[in-house]
This record gives structure tokens, sequence and C-alpha cells, in this order.
């Protein structure tokens, strides 16, 4: 059988590889880490892999914004060996009909560099700005998922406990007609949520106050997924702080099946 291949981009203050890589083995994939410098100088290509993880971290210090540098490297910086953009090869693995998944840093490049939420693909619409809270925000979170999204990471999801990692997670958009779309498409994948599972844009349950209580949104194909809390930080039960005060364990942690349904949808594309 055919090897899915997943690859983790580290590089310039990525601090979270090492944990997606290991969410991706769990669910099946090979997975490599690989610096950003090895796919700008053409020793690494993602053309070889069908997932593509831009994981969490401090991205160039979150200099100019949070992953506003990485934004514009996605977008613009070139290939030595081709002399192509990363862009054009990034468009030609998503027309290949591969995923990407964006977690916290990697969720505001994808936003930055226009490629979320991809209507039209390239254009800049929303951004990730300052918490409400002014101050850099690690919580754990309640999570409601909509049903009717595309996207195919949450599929068969309808509610998650995951942690926030963030100074910046304030998801914002240009318009309100922006924001209707993303409502109209089921795009917003996700959103903080009260203990009754209803969205919500009380502090703290919802740790920034990003308009409609956004956490996560999807391209119109569902095949590119940017979300704020950390999937692969909630993998086992263990990672939960409260595991030992349930009556019973789950098999894993609530974070783990958004790789394995990446790898369900692969397997029927590769």
């Amino acid at each position: 059988m055919k090897r899915i291949r997943a690859i983790v981009i580290t590089g310039y203050g990525t601090n979270c590889e090492v944990e997606t890589a290991h969410a991706c083995r769990l669910a099946g994939f090979s997975a490599d880490i690989v610096h950003m410098s090895e796919i700008l100088s053409g020793s690494k290509s993602i053309k070889d892999y069908h997932f593509l993880n831009l994981p969490g971290g401090f991205l160039d210090g979150d200099d100019l914004g949070s992953a506003q540098v990485e934004g514009l490297r996605l977008r613009y910086a070139k290939i030595k060996t081709s002399g192509r953009s990363l862009y054009e090869e990034i468009v030609e693995f998503i027309d290949r009909g591969m995923l990407i998944l964006g977690v916290c840093n990697g969720f505001q490049a994808l936003v930055k560099s226009g490629i979320l939420p991809g209507t039209p693909r390239g254009t800049r619409k929303a951004s990730l700005t300052f918490n409400d809270s002014a101050r850099f925000e690690d919580r754990w979170v309640r999570l409601k998922v909509n049903a009717q999204s595309p996207c195919v990471f949450t599929r068969g999801v309808d509610s998650l406990e995951l942690p926030v990692r963030h100074g910046e997670g304030k998801f914002v958009v240009d318009s309100e007609q922006t924001l209707s779309e993303l409502r109209d498409k089921n795009m917003v994948v996700m959103r903080y949520a009260d203990r009754s599972l209803r969205p919500t844009m009380e502090y703290p349950a919802n740790p920034n106050g990003s308009v409609d209580a956004v956490a996560g949104i999807c391209d119109p194909t569902g095949r590119i997924f940017g979300l704020m809390p950390h999937p692969e930080a909630h993998i086992h039960p263990t990672n939960h702080p409260a595991w030992t005060r349930r009556t019973a364990q789950p098999h894993s942690g609530d974070g783990l099946v958004l790789f394995e349904n990446a790898m369900t949808f692969l397997k029927g594309v590769v």
C-alpha cells in the first residue's frame, strides 16, 4: 500500500513541530519534519507529500505581527532550484487534492498569506490580532464544531477540548460581507463555547474576543483548515488536566481525531 506522507514545516521560531509530527504518526502517516530553508533551497519539496502541516510557535519572533513575515514568505519567497514561488507550489499542492493544516502560528500564516479563507485564493480578507484581554492566553477551551462545515478534518466530530497558547488569537475580518460569506458557506468550522457547548463571546470561554466566537475556519473545499487551539497538544488522555478525575478514560485525546480524519480522507485520494 502506498505510504501517505505528512510534512511538518519548522524553522525561524516554530516550536510545535515534534508534537505535530508525533500526532501525524499516531494517525498512520509517515511524517517528516522539514526546515523551511530546505524547501526554499529546493533540497526538499512539498510535491513529495500529501499532508502539509504548519505548526505553532513564534515565527520570526512575531515581529511585525504574529506570522506576518511567514505569510509574506509563503506568498512571495522563491525556490532556489526552480525560480518558482513557494506559493505556486502550494497552489499546485491544493489543486492536487491534498490537505493543509495550520495551527496557531500556522493558522495566522495561512490567513495572512491569503491562503485562507481562499475566496478568492491569495486575497487577504481576515487576520488574527491581539487578544481582548491584552495578555498571553494559556488555557483549555471548549469548541463547538459546525456539523454543516465541509471541513474534512472534523467529520463526525461534535465538540472538542483543546488548549490555546497565544497572544494574538483574535480572529477579525475586513468586512461584514466576508463574515457573512464565512457563515453562509459554513467555512467557520469551530467556535469557542461555554460549558453547555453554546458559542460564546464571554471571556475566558472565548479567550481572545474573536468575532462570532471563531476558533477555526476552512476554505470552500474543506481541505485547508486553520485553527488557534492546539490539537497536537491533546492526543493522549493524560494530556488533559482533568484526566485523573474522569470516571472513564477515552481511547485518545480529543485532538487526534483531526489527524485520523485527514488520514481517512487521503486514503481515498492517494
